[in-house]
């Protein structure tokens, strides 16, 4: 029985590829160099890579090249090519969202939002998710339309401006939350707002960061982590004199998020990042440790993964930075002492983590080591085993001059209690004092 004949391959024409992609262009695109690329391919070399010049020509690209010219004529060519040759046409590309139509959208949206018609607000921002979603040109046009991110931040408020007109002990329930403020918070998360629009709005609307506090509170997890990469990004945009200010609210909801055990990973991770920004600012330590962070930090780092491999390593080195933070004060040391395994947990991390997570645990050590020494606290170090990851650290010598340095001091900070510990004797005693 013959074989039947295996078709040669299709020689693609070199016009129709794009130099960046080296593929097929279904949108092609043309720059005032006389270059054409495929829009999704010089878009990300512009925009997202931060490129101010033609990939080819190397030639600085114009303010006309923001906008570049669709090649309608090579486009068709490409799909004439592709109906020939039995190659899978692309389908014509919709023309880009232009600042017009945005516009109306949220002039429309805001109108709507003053009408009180809920159902119809969700259905104009689902309108705007869809343009978003669409490209990262359109993601970048909704964000510089004119009083988008403030419409959207002033539907985010509702739920809170709701509460807080009830009774202001609501504020933490967020039982009924819109659909309107879901896409709202969905919207603003996909936009990945700048920090100069984060600062306008923030100059608008003062309360942002307390409005994200409550988006903390909501029932999602999805809303949960959308609203914690907010409030990470506008914390970030926030001048540090104005982070000493922070509500109680917000520190609690924070708190909440990285102790809840069905949080899904990268929220923690955020929440962290969060903390770890607030902390060392006025007495945002205190009310950490009084809304309970202590407990939730040594909780993950006593989870395996976080000083193992993996993606959640990443949290455990956070965490230990966070309680860092939280022995710079009495409160917070106090915490790290009366917790059955604290001690423990911290050392154990300052030789599982990277240097920077292993200089953040050894600080804390530190903190406990000069100023809550009491005898009880002494005993305990060297009971759990703080003592002989003190010694490995200085004869190791692997997570740098500095631990090291701040292990050898603690050693002889307390050598004459350690000393007697029949287990360490031999060890301390050959160590200088």
């Amino acid at each position: 029985m013959e074989r039947a004949p295996v078709p040669a391959p299709v020689e693609v024409p070199r016009f129709f590829v794009c130099p960046i992609s080296l593929e097929v262009m279904r949108d092609p695109v043309t720059l005032s160099s006389g270059i054409t690329y495929d829009r999704d391919s010089i878009e990300r070399w512009v925009f997202t890579d931060g490129h101010g010049d033609c990939p080819v020509t190397k030639l600085p690209l114009g303010a006309g090249d923001l906008e570049p010219t669709p090649n309608h004529t090579l486009r068709r060519l490409i799909q004439s090519w592709c109906a020939a040759h039995a190659v899978e046409r692309f389908p014509t590309p919709r023309p880009p969202v232009d600042s017009d139509r945005v516009s109306a959208i949220l002039l429309d949206a805001a109108a709507t939002k003053c009408s009180g018609e809920p159902e119809l607000l969700a259905a104009k921002l689902g309108e705007l998710a869809d343009i978003v979603a669409e490209s990262d040109r359109n993601r970048r046009c909704v964000e510089a339309a004119p009083g988008a991110a403030e419409l959207l931040v002033s539907v985010l408020k509702t739920s809170r401006d709701a509460a807080a007109a009830t009774s202001p002990s609501t504020l933490s329930s967020a039982s009924s939350i819109s659909p309107a403020e879901e896409e709202a918070l969905s919207i603003l998360h996909s936009l990945k707002l700048s920090d100069e629009t984060l600062k306008r709005v923030m100059d608008t609307h003062d309360d942002l960061v307390d409005t994200l506090a409550s988006v903390l509170r909501w029932p999602s997890h999805r809303s949960r982590t959308h609203g914690m990469h907010l409030l990470k990004a506008a914390l970030s945009a926030t001048q540090p004199s104005r982070l000493s200010s922070v509500s109680t609210e917000l520190i609690e909801a924070v708190v909440m998020v990285a102790s809840d055990t069905t949080s899904p990973p990268k929220a923690v991770k955020l929440a962290l990042h969060v903390l770890c920004r607030l902390c060392p600012w006025g007495r945002n330590r205190i009310r950490a440790v009084e809304a309970g962070a202590m407990g939730t930090l040594i909780e993950l780092l006593l989870n395996e993964g976080c000083c193992g491999g993996g993606g959640s390593k990443r949290a455990g080195e956070l965490a230990a930075v966070a309680i860092d933070h939280l022995c710079g004060c009495a409160e917070g040391r106090q915490e790290l002492v009366a917790h059955p395994a604290g001690m423990a947990a911290v050392a154990r991390a300052a030789t599982r983590l990277s240097p920077a997570g292993t200089e953040s645990a050894v600080r804390a050590l530190h903190a406990v080591a000069r100023h809550s020494a009491t005898p009880a606290v002494l005993q305990e170090m060297l009971a759990v085993g703080v003592v002989a990851r003190l010694l490995y650290l200085v004869q190791a010598g692997a997570a740098g001059e500095r631990p090291r340095e701040r292990a050898r001091e603690m050693l002889k900070m307390h050598a004459r209690v350690w000393r007697g510990s029949p287990c360490l004797a031999s060890h301390v005693a050959s160590y200088p004092c």
